[in-house]
């Protein structure tokens, strides 16, 4: 495995939340020279550091980690930013010899770097504070009854309540004069790289379910209150924030604004999880390309060194 395919490749480890992906990555790592890429849209922002399970420095200091802790909570990280980062990422690795090892489950980044992305206009941060400023008059349910005259197709996709995807919709609509679906009908580039997709999948979904609580529930007893609320006291953030809006962080965030006790709070942010794992474990079902491992931290190791060493064979 020492010897470098003819173009860029990568392993994308993947999986829903709570199924130890680091953890395998770093196992991995003790066989195969590798750097990790996180794919996570929390793991980018400093300060998310217990509610996102981020690896720990003791851990980051064995094996080279990337795209974790790189913007502000107050900063906005687009898919269109992870993508080129993760590319650019991809082709260094290669160069010094190492496997890129892309590792997390924010499912969304996983798709467009393997399927591309739709060029989009910039933000505008002129237009952005317009929006936000029409919104704290009228309220996200009518910026979103807007955005149904605009493109009904864009509308259909988005929940009422994700004012990150209503404002970017409007604003490529403010900015270019088109809708946002017509980007998305348009094809993408080809993917830059080939990639092996590795899922860890959990055979008992009560299992996983009961592991998702007892996480919550040790993040809980190292401090991620104090550290919600460590955030929530910083002037220049707010709950509207793709930060702010993480799991855990978000429903952690209402108990302090007194929305919610800390109990119901406690029990939002389970069932937030289990969602997001139901959500992430509806989209590796539809990728025929994945190859499903079971989480089992005895076993597993084994099965996706075998994956991965035929794969870089028959890419020789």
């Amino acid at each position: 495995m020492s010897e470098s395919a003819q173009s860029p490749v990568g392993l994308m480890l993947m999986g829903p939340t709570a199924t130890g992906k680091t953890a395998a990555a770093i196992e991995l790592a003790q066989q195969v020279p590798l750097e990790i890429i996180s794919v996570d849209s929390a793991m980018v922002y400093r300060g998310l550091d217990i509610g996102t399970a981020k690896p720990l420095f003791a851990e980051r200091a064995g094996v080279v980690h990337h795209l974790i802790d790189i913007c502000d909570p107050a900063e906005i990280f687009s898919a269109g930013e992870f993508r080129r980062r993760a590319l650019s990422l991809i082709d260094e690795i290669g160069s010094r010899g190492k496997l890129p090892v892309l590792v997390g489950g924010t499912m969304l980044y996983f798709n467009v770097l393997s399927r591309g992305l739709a060029d989009l206009p910039e933000a505008s941060a002129e237009v952005r504070r317009a929006l936000d400023e029409e919104a704290e008059r009228v309220g996200w349910p009518a910026m979103h009854a807007r955005l149904i005259e605009i493109d009904a197709e864009a509308a259909a996709k988005i929940r009422e309540n994700d004012t990150q995807r209503i404002q970017r919709a409007l604003e490529v609509f403010e900015i270019s004069g088109r809708t946002i679906s017509s980007y998305h009908r348009q094809t993408p580039p080809e993917p830059a790289a080939n990639f092996l997709k590795i899922a860890l999948w959990p055979e008992d979904r009560v299992q996983l379910a009961g592991k998702i609580s007892q996480r919550f529930d040790l993040m809980m007893e190292q401090g991620l209150l104090a550290e919600v609320e460590s955030l929530y006291q910083r002037a220049d953030l707010h709950a509207d924030l793709p930060a702010m809006r993480s799991v855990g962080y978000r429903q952690l965030w209402q108990h302090l604004a007194g929305e919610v006790d800390l109990q119901r709070a406690i029990e939002n942010a389970r069932t937030a999880t289990r969602r997001l794992a139901k959500r992430q474990m509806t989209w590796l079902r539809g990728d025929a390309d994945v190859n499903k491992v079971a989480a089992l931290e005895e076993s597993r190791l084994g099965p996706i060194t075998s994956l991965l060493e035929e794969w870089l064979e028959n890419q020789r």
